[in-house]
């Protein structure tokens, strides 16, 4: 395979078409894993509460950007989604699947700085991993934010390879989408001015060494050539004078593409559509969208304080997300680290700006997602994984490359090799063993052999086990307010039993500390929602909401006998009210399910007659 660099010639620019060829197969199979069952598993608690105001916002038309529930990317692509399919776990989680199922292809936009073993290992990597796949099939805007910053990242590197304009453009909207889907875009953004200043300071470094004999080619002739470069780049591309013509109109384009982007995403509806009949009121929303939204972003998520948060204990939950969910990532990735810098086997050291900046990159997340997240959440490692990518792939290609170039001789290709090995060898003596004899070179294809085996086998075990799981066991990974399965099929008949009924069809029965009662029911049908207590029903509310049930709550010092009267076909408590509910609810059938991962659990009253008919 050609060996490539940063300022390779156009033949080592161009990968194989068996590359390309094998990222579209990848994009196609990563639709397809993230499509298949992607409603089995029940939503999560952060998905009924984003998913119930995507219902609210789909029957008003009205919306309004608030930052407690980010960006609004994906409260758009629902309630459009709901026009032409029904609103259901599948669908609501469809555009997340649909948007990171494309991230395999970005591997093709670094093809300048990897192999072609690399581009697809990326690939791979992008489509199996088993936290970037879990979280690529949950409706949240981590994975969205994620893959549109990811995607910036590899287009403005394709746009720095090619020299051209195109790139930089989409790369702009990929950001702005980006920044249209959670508010901590602006984290990518500052890792990639650390990671480029880190990267470069280290190319500078290198070319004072390099330049320590007096020759005058160390860090001065580097600053002077990259210079020199940019300027004869931007000269090809405008004429003489380049600056006042080429910087002013590109510039400002790309700045325009995100602006426009931007408003279009965190306009109020309907304000924004009642103002396309004039310039002067679509310039006036466009202006305090911009205002409003920075400022509410300042609000809400910088001048906050750090209240009780342990950076430790957040630390800790990161770190801990990173050895259950991506251990052969880091396996993999160390191997890149010492591939690309030192060389493996046979294989000469690159040191490659890509590998670098990117493990930078991931190092920087791992650092700062401990100040920056609001709660303990596995999802945040999301943005620690998708830049661990890069080094993994060079760590997977490295080792396929030590046994490609032990299992072949000569011109032979490694197809050829594998085939003749499958059917006997030679001699029958099967042709790996016979290669191998010599211990010193056995060792590191064995190594690489057992690596990328037991790095398959783990992953496709990891994917296997937290498929759609809601387990305990699985917590390292899962995110704590994730109902257990089970509760699924209970909601199925609620919705059903609302469906039926005539009047009050839920009566959520309140705990000693209030939880579950809301004292206006009303006040849901606009935003914000009723305080913590409606946020303890969570993510029922989803459920409901799309079911048309009418839903009440009785007052928490009201006795059980009283509030249970004349009881609707539903009630809803947590278990620690189920035994004197039960004496109150004759006809009732009980169902008790676990509420969160651990410490708490619902129980849910249906009567029979009721469940019988619908």
């Amino acid at each position: 395979m050609p060996r490539v660099s940063p300022q390779g010639s156009s033949d080592e620019d161009r990968a194989t078409g068996r590359a390309l060829r094998a990222l579209l197969g990848l994009s196609a199979l990563s639709l397809l894993v993230r499509l298949f069952g992607l409603g089995g598993r029940i939503f999560h608690w952060d998905e009924g509460r984003v998913g119930y105001w995507i219902l609210r916002y789909h029957e008003t038309g009205e919306f309004a950007y608030r930052p407690i529930i980010h960006g609004p990317f994906i409260q758009h692509a629902d309630a459009l989604l709901f026009h032409v399919v029904p609103a259901t776990d599948f669908w609501a989680r469809f555009p997340v699947a649909v948007v990171t199922a494309a991230l395999p292809l970005t591997a093709w936009l670094l093809r300048r700085h990897l192999d072609d073993r690399e581009t697809v290992a990326l690939g791979l990597l992008l489509t199996f991993q088993p936290l970037l796949l879990y979280y690529s099939r949950f409706m949240r805007s981590d994975p969205l934010v994620g893959a549109f910053c990811f995607a910036a990242f590899a287009l403005l590197v394709r746009a720095y390879d090619t020299r051209r304009l195109a790139p930089v453009f989409a790369a702009s909207a990929a950001l702005a989408l980006g920044f249209a889907s959670k508010e901590n875009a602006i984290l990518y953004v500052a890792c990639f001015g650390g990671a480029a200043a880190v990267c470069y300071d280290h190319r500078l470094l290198r070319a004072g060494v390099d330049g320590a004999d007096g020759t005058g080619s160390g860090a001065r002739g580097r600053l002077r050539a990259d210079g020199a470069a940019i300027r004869e780049w931007a000269a090809d591309r405008a004429g003489d004078p380049p600056y006042p013509v080429w910087a002013g109109g590109a510039l400002g384009g790309v700045v325009a593409t995100f602006i426009a982007i931007t408003v279009v995403m965190y306009a109020p509806r309907p304000e924004a559509w009642n103002a396309l009949g004039s310039v002067s009121a679509l310039v006036d929303v466009s202006v305090s969208t911009l205002g409003d939204t920075i400022s509410e972003l300042t609000d809400v998520w910088l001048d906050r304080d750090g209240g009780d948060r342990s950076y430790l204990a957040f630390f800790h939950d990161i770190v801990e997300t990173l050895v259950f969910g991506a251990p052969f990532l880091f396996a993999f990735g160390f191997v890149g680290y010492f591939a690309d810098g030192f060389g493996l086997g046979e294989a000469a050291p690159r040191r490659r700006t890509l590998v670098s900046f990117c493990l930078y990159w991931a190092a920087a997340s791992v650092i700062g997602y401990p100040i920056a997240t609001d709660i303990q959440a596995p999802w945040a490692v999301y943005h620690i994984v998708l830049p661990l990518t890069v080094p993994a792939a060079v760590g997977v290609g490295a080792l396929v490359g030590v046994v490609e170039r032990e299992l072949t001789a000569g011109d032979e290709s490694l197809a050829d090799a594998l085939g003749r090995i499958a059917d006997g060898g030679v001699g029958g003596l099967p042709h790996p063993v016979r290669a191998l004899s010599d211990t010193d070179r056995t060792v590191p294809v064995v190594l690489a052999v057992l690596l990328l085996t037991g790095g398959a086998v783990g992953v496709v075990g990891l994917n296997v086990d937290y498929w759609n799981s809601t387990e305990y066991e699985d917590r390292e990974v899962l995110q704590w307010a994730q109902p257990h399965n089970e509760l699924k099929p209970t909601m199925s008949d609620v919705e059903a039993v609302a469906a039926d009924n005539a009047g009050t069809d839920v009566l959520f029965y309140p705990s000693g500390s209030g939880e579950f009662y809301v004292a206006d029911e009303s006040s849901l049908q606009r935003a914000p929602p009723g305080g913590p207590a409606w946020h303890s029903r969570l993510p029922l509310p989803w459920y409901l909401e799309r079911a048309g049930a009418d839903v009440t709550s009785s007052t928490p010092d009201t006795p059980p006998a009283e509030a249970l009267a004349d009881a609707p076909p539903v009630v809803i408590a947590h278990d620690e009210s189920r035994d004197e509910l039960a004496a109150e609810l004759d006809g009732y059938e009980v169902r008790q399910h676990p509420f969160k991962l651990w410490g708490e659990e619902v129980v849910v009253f249906i009567d029979r007659e009721a469940l019988a008919a619908a």
